[in-house]
């Protein structure tokens, strides 16, 4: 049976995920000594009063010092920052890992700074809310949830394993990818609902024949559910826009694509094509339903899902 306890895991920053892992890594007694890095000092002292930790510094090169296990969850725009900071820190046959929803920049702009004999797997647990900062993660949220790792040619297969045992022991369904199709899969499934969720709750913010107060009163499912993903940490889509580009800009130009039938559809009234539509994609919530992705219960299962986070 694979090994999933860590002497010491460093955590460079302490937001959602970060600190959803600390909790989980605390409650199942996954490591001896967990120390927390962020580079906001108010964040590193909410993270100390929270007690996710067992150490706390504003410096990740010495957060990383003696870790057998680094994660880094940082915007992926600051993935070379931090990379920089720890390369000469980490100890010989540590494994490092981030938990960015982009995986090619991503390994761009870590692996060329990973040393010799320092094990650098890339992953990305797809579990998440609209909330951020060390005060939002729960223990459980990767219950259930998928962990996709892109590990780079000639990555070494025991610290591969172990990195895989450690996110099942999270309770993560854990996968393997190509770091391109990764991009590519997360762009549909991920950044372009949220881009979209941005575009259209700008768009209402800016009609000057309905005002804010109607929007906010009327607001039906459809709308109000837009308004969650739109509420998302705003450094973090900025740098996944930017550095998921390519995948991003292809998926945007499909949806166009698609929009333009739609639209053409609702113009000459063809009902068929609009039924059709309506029937195939109200087959893939269900679909997501029975791959225990989500509960069938109103308003998305959020009200029952935080009655079990409670």
């Amino acid at each position: 049976m694979t090994d999933v306890h860590f002497e010491k895991i460093a955590l460079i920053g302490i937001g959602l995920i970060g600190s959803s892992i600390a909790r989980d890594v605390k409650d199942q007694g996954l490591a001896g000594e967990i120390v927390i890095s962020t580079r906001s000092a108010d964040t590193l002292k909410r993270a100390e009063e929270l007690e996710l930790g067992d150490g706390y510094t504003l410096s990740a090169a010495e957060a990383v010092e003696g870790a057998d296990l680094v994660i880094i969850s940082v915007p992926v725009g600051a993935s070379e920052s931090v990379a920089r900071q720890i390369a000469s820190h980490l100890k010989p046959g540590a494994i490092v890992t981030d938990v960015g929803s982009t995986k090619a920049s991503v390994i761009a702009q870590i692996a060329p700074h990973m040393p010799p004999g320092i094990h650098f797997v890339p992953g990305h647990p797809i579990a998440g809310t609209e909330k951020s900062g060390p005060d939002a993660g729960f223990c459980g949220l990767f219950k259930g949830r998928w962990c996709i790792l892109t590990p780079l040619p000639g990555t070494d297969a025991g610290a591969l394993t172990r990195l895989r045992a450690f996110w099942e022991a999270l309770g993560s369904r854990v996968d393997e990818m190509d770091p391109q199709h990764h991009d590519k899969v997360l762009a549909i499934v991920s950044h372009l609902p949220h881009i979209i969720a941005y575009n259209i709750v700008g768009t209402a913010d800016d009609l000057e024949t309905v005002t804010e107060s109607e929007v906010i009163k009327y607001s039906a499912s459809g709308f109000r559910d837009f308004t969650r993903l739109a509420a998302s940490d705003p450094t973090m889509w900025r740098d996944v826009c930017l550095h998921n580009r390519d995948a991003i800009l292809e998926m945007l130009a499909r949806f166009s694509e698609d929009l333009a039938y739609l639209q053409r559809a609702i113009r000459w009234g063809e009902g068929d094509k609009l039924f059709e539509l309506f029937t195939r994609t109200r087959a893939i919530r269900r679909s997501i339903v029975e791959a225990g992705q989500d509960v069938d219960a109103p308003d998305f299962g959020r009200h029952a899902l935080d009655e079990k986070k409670g």
